[in-house]
């Protein structure tokens, strides 16, 4: 059917309800994940409370145990020596043994709904955690169908042959965005948030400890409240620098990299980051110059994070027809077999030295390392 027999008025009608119920969905299952989340919290806090009163149970039952073992043994004496004790010597150490029994079996019972009451909560966090984890998904996929429902693709239409074309393109730039979304939001959330909300719980904790402790252990409480402090400002630092580094713009390439690995050896105070420029110094097209920055910087991140790596060498060569970066740790290196297959950041990275046009060649074994090497053809 030709384009211009298509009905646009009617197609954007029905556009329109389509987006309004997906829209509509996607807030039914935000609010879904909200309530979860919440009640996550309510049972993680419940959970807390049972664990810490089961440790009290189980100290308390073996106090009663240790007391009734030795009334059931002052009993036991009684009993055999009959004659020597009074009646109401007989009756008291009667009573004491089996007052004891009771509470002893009193506490083994609710030491007993405890840990059921434990394990039920255990097990609907983990349902709950499930939940939101796919309410997560499923909004993240429904924000991909809005905004590609949303979008303009009239000027990719006059840049692309076919429908099929124009729908792939369409999907992975809506993808790629809405991935870069979601990985920014989960290191907002596990990074900064999560350290801020540490910092609230701790600042209670201080206030106990100075009543309960005394000064001096309230200042060491605030001396470990102090670093949590630095390591969120360092989180919400390094997140900024991530979307975009002014410098990349301003000087290139080259002194970007040794700003941003001398930044990074500052805060990662145990490993020694070396950098190399062994080719021109000179600016190279915006493309080359935020691509291999991003390559650099996630290669680096993972010799940090996964790699635990106390040695990380950058070696960068810029010629008048090829650019080639070496990035080499120490690390515990990791086996490429067993990889999980479509990891998002090398997956991330072969999708940049892709569309250079240039090659990613990844070597790493169990304890001896991992070598990057990125090769990608200059055209100026």
């Amino acid at each position: 059917m030709s384009l211009k027999k298509i009905n646009t008025k009617m197609l954007d009608t029905i556009l329109k309800k389509m987006v309004d119920t997906v829209d509509q969905s996607k807030d039914e299952i935000f609010q879904i994940g909200e309530q979860c989340r919440n009640d996550f919290e309510e049972l993680t806090r419940e959970l807390n409370e049972v664990r810490e009163m089961v440790f009290k149970v189980i100290d308390e039952g073996e106090g009663l145990h240790q007391q009734s073992k030795f009334a059931r043994l002052r009993l036991s004496e009684v009993s055999k020596h009959f004659q020597t004790y009074s009646e109401d010597q007989v009756r008291e150490a009667y009573e004491k043994a089996h007052d004891l029994q009771m509470k002893l079996s009193m506490n083994r019972q609710l030491e007993q709904q405890l840990r059921e009451r434990r394990d039920e909560l255990e097990r609907r966090l983990q349902s709950l955690g499930d939940t939101i984890e796919r309410a997560e998904h499923l909004c993240s996929q429904i924000s991909v169908v809005l905004n590609y429902l949303n979008s303009d693709l009239r000027q990719v239409n006059e840049a692309l042959e076919d429908a099929k074309q124009r729908q792939d393109f369409g999907l992975k730039i809506i993808e790629a965005q809405e991935d870069e979304r979601k990985r920014l939001s989960r290191e907002i959330h596990d990074g900064p948030a999560q350290m801020m909300a540490n910092v609230l719980m701790r600042s209670d904790l201080i206030e106990r400890v100075y009543r309960e402790r005394g000064a001096d252990e309230a200042i060491k409480e605030i001396r470990d409240l102090k670093r949590m402090v630095r390591s969120a400002l360092y989180e919400v630092r390094r997140i900024i620098y991530d979307l975009r580094p002014m410098a990349l713009d301003d000087l290139g390439l080259i002194p970007t990299l040794k700003k941003y690995l001398s930044t990074i050896e500052e805060y990662n105070q145990e490993t020694s980051i070396q950098f190399v420029n062994i080719g021109l110094d000179i600016r190279l097209p915006s493309k080359y110059e935020v691509a291999l920055f991003r390559l650099v910087q996630e290669s680096v991140q993972n010799a940090l994070k996964h790699a635990q790596s106390k040695q990380i060498q950058v070696k960068v060569e810029v010629k008048k027809d090829k650019i080639t970066v070496v990035v080499k740790d120490n690390g515990k290196g990791f086996d490429k077999e067993k990889q999980k297959s479509g990891s998002f950041g090398i997956m991330g990275m072969k999708e940049r030295v892709d569309l250079l046009e240039g090659d990613i060649t990844i070597d790493s074994k169990i304890g001896a390392g991992t070598v990057v090497l990125i090769q990608v053809p200059l055209t100026m």
